[in-house]
């Protein structure tokens, strides 16, 4: 035993030995070469798969309903979505890719014409301009000079979670596009673009928590603030009718122009609208952005950026709040301010009710919608696929990298994919017969109506039953008198026009006899009420489609054997009588 034990010893002492004689800089290089290894899978690099494919880049997937007219009339033709994106090689990693873009971004210079426009809650929206003559050589700067020429169309951008128009994404989408002969104005959000907001705050002490109740204009921007995008377009639409009006989403923009879209149906004066990189579910991303080290980081910067923009405005500094000061994730400060000044239930209802995945399917303009893959702010498991396909307005471009807003290309970096893409399709789409031209109809049903989002609230009966309770009004009365109109119409288009007339000569025979009149009009009273019962039982059955019937099925068989005795006790013998004697025994 004590030789097996100085055998191993003495070869561990050999094995030690002989690692020491390896040189000190081979330990350093192999340490490295790990690092490497571990640094490339953690920022997801792709370079040496550029390199293996020859630096050829990968194609755009394109996804959309085999009949839709915008893919045939306008995507068809735009090359840049029937190539291939091809990423900077020293930006190979969609992170290094987002950082450099809001760090750098390397943007145009130019200055917008601002323009304050007011809504009518009394908010304040920065309109920040910029037209082809801005941009062109030897441009002389007007400031607060807005030309109107209705000829030349006019692109709406909404921008992201906390950016503005100084942002460099922005700015190349602003100066590329107004290179085309555009126009371009920026809507920023309420309290950014250097316009502060008016607020009155009532501090309400409870456990030292103060907490912020009102708005003078009552609202906030978030992810599903529509009213703004709305008022600004209709307020350009009244200005310039006769001018194609376009709109851009960026990232929590694109959620907020989907969601806009879907509200609205063909009830817009939008002509086409292009969405990039939408969150789509905000309820996955939550739980995407926190999954991993380095999307924490992205939920720490985004929520710093919150703070500071909600805390950080002219009457909110004499103010303390705990709650938004230590929020540490865009889900804290949601739920801590987001969500009350929202007047949202919870945050998860914020969330669901404002995912524009919700909204895609009712969209009914032309729509592109472009994603990265590996885009490490929006997950690509948010994205809605099959609702994009089913939609004949909606097509989807995906690429397999370009980060979060970025797309940047060439060996200097020095343009963006995506804006390329949209200038593309925005033009073949202008010059196409296929541009939206808004239609006076009802808006269609949005999932707001829906009670997914009231489930939390139930009610408890005496019995025990459990049943959901609605914590909304119901808002489609218009719906149900439009359809008993409607039932009412068909009910008379299927009387024949001799009992028409045949009535028309009784109701005239019968207005100079007061007797013969009230007799009548009891008559007819009793016809509305038996015709409004029958309306009423005619919703239900289509409400319930075939619940009634199959109630009635359950009903009748697990009663008949407890009927059918009944009926054999009471009519046996009555039976048993009228029946021939050779019958009854047989």
């Amino acid at each position: 035993m004590d030789l097996d034990w100085s055998s191993s010893s003495s070869a561990y002492r050999l094995l030690f030995r002989a690692l020491s004689l390896i040189p000190i800089y081979h330990y350093l290089l192999f340490a490295s070469l790990i690092l490497i290894v571990l640094f490339y899978r953690f920022l997801e690099f792709h370079f040496l798969q550029d390199l293996f494919s020859l630096f050829t880049g990968s194609p755009v997937a394109l996804t959309f309903h085999p009949a839709s007219d915008v893919y045939d009339a306008v995507v068809s033709k735009c090359r840049i979505l029937h190539g291939t994106y091809l990423a900077t090689p020293w930006l190979s990693s969609p992170h290094l890719q987002t950082v450099f873009l809001n760090f750098f971004g390397r943007p145009p210079f130019f200055k917008y014409r601002r323009q304050l426009f007011t809504t009518p809650d009394g908010g304040t929206v920065a309109l920040d301009w910029l037209m082809s003559s801005d941009v062109s050589a030897g441009a002389i700067h007007v400031e607060g000079v807005v030309c109107k020429d209705e000829s030349t169309p006019i692109v709406v951008v909404i921008p992201g979670l906390t950016s503005d128009s100084s942002s460099a994404y922005l700015k190349h989408l602003a100066y590329h596009t107004a290179k085309c002969g555009w126009k371009v104005v920026i809507s920023n959000h309420r309290g950014l673009g250097g316009v502060s907001i008016t607020v009155s705050v009532s501090a309400v002490s409870s456990n030292a928590v103060f907490l912020l109740k009102s708005f003078q204009s009552d609202c906030f921007y978030n992810a599903g603030w529509t009213e703004d995008v709305r008022t600004v377009v209709s307020y350009l639409h009244r200005e310039n009718p006769r001018t194609p009006l376009f709109v851009v989403g960026t990232s929590i923009g694109a959620n907020i122009l989907i969601k806009y879209l879907g509200e609205e149906g063909e009830n817009i004066p939008v002509a086409g609208a292009v969405a990039v990189c939408s969150p789509w579910d905000l309820l996955i991303g939550d739980r995407f952005i926190t999954r991993r080290r380095v999307q924490k980081f992205y939920d720490k910067a985004l929520a710093i950026g919150l703070q500071e923009l909600f805390i950080c405005q002219e009457l909110l500094q004499n103010y303390e709040v705990p709650l938004v000061h230590n929020s540490i994730s865009i889900r804290d400060f949601d739920n801590h301010a987001t969500r009350i000044v929202g007047k949202y239930e919870t945050v998860d209802t914020y969330y669901r009710r404002c995912s524009s995945s919700n909204y895609v399917q009712s969209v009914s303009i032309p729509l592109l919608c472009i994603s990265a893959l590996d885009d490490p702010v929006c997950t690509r498991e948010a994205i809605p696929w099959d609702e994009c396909r089913a939609n004949k307005n909606v097509v989807l471009a995906t690429v397999k990298h370009g980060g979060h807003l970025a797309f940047f290309e060439g060996i200097t970096a020095s343009s963006l994919w995506w804006v390329r893409a949209v200038n593309e399709f925005l033009g073949e789409l202008h010059a196409s017969h296929f541009m939206h031209v808004q239609k006076k109809i009802p808006k269609p049903n949005t999932p707001l109506g829906t009670s997914i989002d009231r489930g939390p609230y139930v009610n408890v009966t005496e019995d025990g039953m459990v049943a959901a309770l609605n914590n909304e009004l119901k808002n489609d009365n218009t719906e149900e008198i439009q359809v008993m109109q409607d039932t009412h119409n068909e009910g008379l288009k299927m009387i024949p026009e001799e009992v028409k007339r045949d009535e028309l000569e009784t109701n005239a025979k019968t207005v100079g006899s007061p007797a013969i009149a009230q007799i009548g009009s009891a008559q007819d009273a009793a016809a509305n009420v038996m015709r409004s019962f029958k309306i009423y039982l005619g919703q239900l059955s289509r409400q319930n489609q075939w619940s009634i019937w199959l109630l009635v099925y359950i009903a009748i068989t697990t009663s008949w054997p407890l009927v059918g005795s009944a009926l054999y006790i009471v009519f046996g013998k009555k039976i048993r009588s009228i029946l021939p004697n050779g019958l009854v025994r047989r």
